[in-house]
């Protein structure tokens, strides 16, 4: 009988019943988060121990964890589709296999991105919290309609906030180094260079992962090439925005407002940012949706499945790097 850990704080019986009834069917040894919170790395080795497969939240999934990593385990299933916090190369050549779940929260995180957008835009959280408190105050926003937005990175989520666009009748121009020409010529969308998205857009909207290469991609040079009071809306990855940049060109009025899901470090505790009313800011809530959380669940126990009884899994994210 295998033994499976299983981590994300909202994969639970009474919101994935399917999922949990597939993992049930399949084992009925399950160890779960005891600390309903990501878990750190010393926290995570421990229940790692005669694990065969472990379903992953957003846990620190580093190369000393692997490192520590008993010899029964042979998959690392992530409930979600960023694995930027498990070293995936390390667990390859250890041929522990990494999959994801791409696509599964897609339409949760692009509603977040444009819910973002429009209250950054129409300042709506300060305005809710100004009249909760009795005021009454005059607030001049910015409407979306007919603007320019410049979405980066055009996969799943990012084609998700493009669609929403068009019924905003917003111009989209879209940066990725692996664009999707069919899906541009279909809906509209203005195949760019990064440059030409960051000097064009009134709105921007990110949706990178995390690698070497996109660590900081917004920061005080990217900022200045775009327009004075563009909104950047972050729903991707912490790691992608230089939050001390973003500071700067908020303080200064180079940026018109920041609507962020993600941050550099989760919790952010009293960040500089939040002194802005026209920062909005929430928990990476952008997959927390009853139907991603079901998709995600049913997909990663899948995946998890799939690889512990040998069948392909199609969404195997280190096949480069496992022996």
């Amino acid at each position: 009988m295998m033994k499976i850990l299983v981590t994300p704080t909202s994969f639970n019986r009474e919101v994935c019943p399917e999922a949990w009834h597939m993992l049930e069917q399949f084992t009925s040894e399950i160890v779960c988060n005891p600390y309903n919170r990501p878990l750190t790395a010393d926290e995570l080795i421990p229940l790692l121990e005669g694990v065969d497969g472990y379903i992953a939240g957003v846990d620190d999934v580093s190369a000393r964890v692997i490192e520590k990593a008993p010899s029964t385990l042979k998959v690392i299933s992530r409930y979600g589709v960023g694995y930027d916090q498990v070293d995936i190369k390390a667990c390859g050549q250890r041929g522990i296999v990494v999959t994801n779940t791409p696509g599964a929260n897609a339409e949760s995180v692009a509603d977040l991105a444009f819910g973002l957008m429009l209250s950054v835009a129409r300042q709506i959280p300060y305005a809710d919290e100004q009249t909760k408190g009795g005021g009454w105050p005059r607030i001049t926003g910015l409407e979306l309609y007919g603007k320019t937005l410049g979405i980066v990175g055009l996969g799943a989520i990012g084609k998700g906030v493009a669609r929403r666009a068009k019924g905003f009748s917003m111009r989209v121009l879209a940066y990725d180094p692996a664009i999707d020409e069919d899906f541009c010529q279909q809906y509209g969308v203005e195949i760019s260079t990064f440059e030409e998205v960051l000097s064009n857009s009134d709105f921007i909207s990110l949706h990178l992962p995390l690698k070497e290469q996109t660590k900081h991609i917004i920061n005080s040079s990217t900022i200045s090439m775009m327009k004075d009071g563009a909104i950047l809306i972050n729903t991707a990855r912490g790691g992608l925005v230089n939050e001390q940049a973003v500071y700067q060109a908020l303080k200064s009025g180079k940026l018109g407002g920041f609507g962020m899901d993600v941050f550099e470090v989760e919790p952010p505790g009293n960040s500089p940012l939040f002194e802005f009313k026209n920062v909005v800011a929430t928990p990476h809530m952008g997959s927390s949706t009853v139907e991603a959380i079901k998709a995600m669940a049913n997909l990663a126990v899948k995946n998890l499945i799939d690889v512990l009884t040998g069948k392909e899994c199609p969404y195997i994210v280190n096949r480069e790097y496992l022996k």
